[in-house]
């Protein structure tokens, strides 16, 4: 499908140029406006100024920036070299941040600039680091000030240097510049959710993302040239990197960023300045945006063609109630970093609630038994999923490699059962059923169900041991407006669950939270839940 001599920087980026759309805006943030012209010299600039800082072909460039146009210069930059990209999140820790460095070896670190003097402290003990490059400012054009990220350097300044991005691109060399990779040299790492240690990476090739934006971006949503997208995942989770970035530059369409928190109250008022056709969401954002929209709105989404969400699974009285106020349909997926991104989705005009949709063309999705076998239909089962956009391995994880990938197919920890239609219905991961009286439950079951409750805006639903160390489930719950958390409540929702769902799938305990522990990635942090019980 790819050529064998192929980067993706020339696929996504370049190409828009070659076809008469430098001109175009590319990406929008506040209020500045950035070409695809504007892109290609300012990373090509910036890949230069990598390889004047002695990055090589196959190196890791660590990228801890948030949603502006630094993170695209940084990016592609990174693929323009022949590099390896390696994103995180910018509200980590320093430890988290110390693990990353030491586990990706990342010969530069691209950092924003409220975590230099992070970084910098850390260089002393990375072998590997040679340069920290900073971006920062009030715009897209301002260099940071080094003086304190330079001081904290210490005994690391004889073999690591600190440079503002915008420096370094004014400075560098603008002569145009691609690295003639292959097709399966490696292009990025995307790190799974760490709901077990600490995160690993899932390795990918130039090839694999290419093939899903063909698959997946062009044949299921159809995107094109006149979309603009905007999302509320960040653009250091693979899901985000996709359909906020590598979706649209395919085909020539527009990206709204913004560097703020995600907030229904922000997403809103991206809706409203940008006008995004495209929009990437997630379960609770959708649920948080239909709450804030009955107490303070209504709210215009009319721009919107379609809705994506994925990470959780969307509850149907969500998509219904999504549907009767905005009149956009909401295509829920699933993807993972095994795969790079969503291999079974719902489509435009064939959405079926409660369902994950059809296999996405170009993926084999199965559900099979223990012995690999294909169940019948209804069944539930592990998903096994075929496609040109698996994974190498996990990096440093021989182990765990060899029981997920085997060639192009990955064997998901995912538990679902399949209609005669071909739509997939989730039932949970395989290591978070429940095994309750001595029959399975799965927890998103409970927790739809008390999602549908008119009180409850977030439910988590765990296992729970009693006093005589039987499994049972637990139940975090986050009120609405006006609902307080008193004790009868706790009789309430338990009585609403037995009602709408087999009594003895209750939850025996429920606590409220004001809200949900999320992880990097914007899923419910079940591993915190679990320590708190």
């Amino acid at each position: 499908m790819f050529p064998d001599r192929f980067n993706l920087a020339t696929a996504l980026l370049d190409h828009n140029v070659d076809a008469g759309r430098g001109d175009k805006p590319a990406l929008l943030w506040r209020d500045e406006s950035h070409t695809y012209a504007q892109l290609v010299e300012a990373s090509t600039r910036l890949a230069h100024g990598f390889g004047d800082l002695g990055l090589r072909m196959e190196e890791r460039v660590l990228l801890a920036l948030p949603d502006r146009p630094e993170f695209c210069h940084a990016w592609f930059a990174t693929l323009r070299a022949g590099a390896v990209f390696a994103m995180v999140n910018t509200v980590l820790t320093p430890d988290d941040y110390r693990y990353y460095l030491e586990y990706t070896r990342a010969r530069i670190a691209v950092v924003d600039a409220a975590l230099a003097e992070t970084f910098a402290s850390l260089a002393a003990e990375s072998p590997h680091l040679r340069a920290i490059v900073v971006s920062g400012g009030e715009t897209s054009h301002a260099a940071p000030d080094l003086t304190a990220a330079r001081a904290a350097l210490g005994d690391a300044a004889a073999r690591v240097s600190i440079h503002a991005m915008a420096t370094l691109i004014d400075t560098s060399d603008a002569t145009p510049f691609v690295a003639d990779t292959h097709k399966h040299d490696i292009a990025g790492w995307l790190f799974t959710s760490g709901s077990t240690g600490h995160p690993k990476a899932a390795v990918h090739f130039h090839e694999d993302f290419a093939f899903n934006i063909e698959m997946y971006a062009k044949d299921v949503l159809g995107i094109r040239e006149s979309d603009v997208t905007a999302g509320v995942p960040k653009l250091f989770f693979g899901y985000a990197t996709g359909t906020n970035l590598m979706f649209p530059f395919a085909v020539g369409a527009t990206t709204a960023l913004f560097s703020e928190r995600s907030t229904p109250e922000t997403i809103f008022d991206v809706c409203t300045k940008y006008q995004p056709t495209i929009l990437t969401s997630v379960p609770t954002m959708i649920g948080k945006m239909l709450a804030l929209d009955a107490e303070q709105g209504p709210f215009d989404l009319s721009a919107l063609r379609l809705v994506l969400s994925a990470g959780e699974k969307l509850p149907d009285h969500l998509q219904e109630q999504w549907m009767e106020r905005f009149g956009v349909e909401i295509l829920d997926g699933i993807g993972s970093a095994e795969l790079f991104h969503i291999y079974i989705s719902n489509r435009p005009g064939a959405v079926r609630f409660g369902s994950l949709g059809q296999t996405v063309p170009g993926y084999d999705c199965r559900v099979v038994n223990d012995e690999g076998r294909e169940v019948a239909h209804g069944d539930v089962g592990r998903l096994w999923v075929r496609g040109e956009s698996a994974a190498l391995c996990y990096w440093q994880d021989h182990v765990k490699s060899k029981e997920t990938f085997a060639g192009d197919l990955v064997m998901t920890g995912d538990m679902f059962r399949q209609d005669a239609d071909g739509y997939f219905y989730y039932e949970g991961r395989a290591d978070e059923l429940l095994k309750v009286g001595g029959v399975w439950v799965a927890p998103h079951q409970i927790e739809d169900c008390l999602l549908a409750h008119p009180d409850v805006v977030e439910a988590a639903v765990i296992g729970w041991r009693d006093a005589d160390n039987l499994e049972k489930p637990k139940a975090f719950v986050v009120l609405g407006p006006g609902a307080e958390p008193e004790p009868q409540r706790i009789g309430e929702l338990q009585a609403w669950v037995k009602t709408h769902l087999a009594p003895y799938k209750y939850p025996r305990e429920v606590e409220f939270l004001s809200d949900l522990p999320k992880n990097d990635r914007g899923k419910v942090d079940r591993k915190a839940l679990k320590a708190r019980s």
